[in-house]
C-alpha cells in the first residue's frame, strides 16, 4: 500500500510516488530528491500549475508552519528531477556525458 500526500498546490489527495517533497534547510524551501531530510516536509504535484498556485496561495509558509523563503523555488528543478525518474534513473543519479 503506498501512502498518500496532500498536493500543496491543488489540495488533491495523492498516492506518494505522483508527488515531489519539499523540506527547509534553515528557512530555505528546497527540493528533497531524496526524501530523506528531516523534519516536515511539503508535497507538491510537479506541474507549473501546482508549483504557481502553491506559491500565490503561500502554501509553503502553512505547511511549514512559519515564515519561509521560497524565492529559489523553481519549475526546472522539479521537471529535472521528474524526467530522470521516468528516463529510469535513481533520484541520486545523474545522467553520464558521452562525450570523449
Amino acid at each position: 500500500m503506498v501512502p498518500v500526500r496532500t498536493c500543496i498546490g491543488c489540495r488533491q489527495q495523492v498516492e506518494q510516488n505522483t508527488v515531489v517533497r519539499f523540506a527547509l534547510e534553515g528557512d530555505q524551501v528546497v527540493l528533497d530528491a531524496q526524501r530523506r531530510k528531516p523534519g516536515r516536509g511539503a508535497w507538491l504535484h510537479p506541474s507549473r500549475g501546482c508549483i504557481d498556485t502553491a506559491l500565490q496561495r503561500k502554501a509553503f509558509h502553512r505547511a511549514f508552519r512559519q515564515p519561509v523563503q521560497t524565492a529559489q523555488i523553481s519549475f526546472g528543478a522539479v521537471e529535472a528531477l521528474t524526467v530522470n525518474e521516468e528516463s529510469g534513473l535513481e533520484r541520486d543519479e545523474h545522467p553520464m556525458s558521452t562525450d570523449g
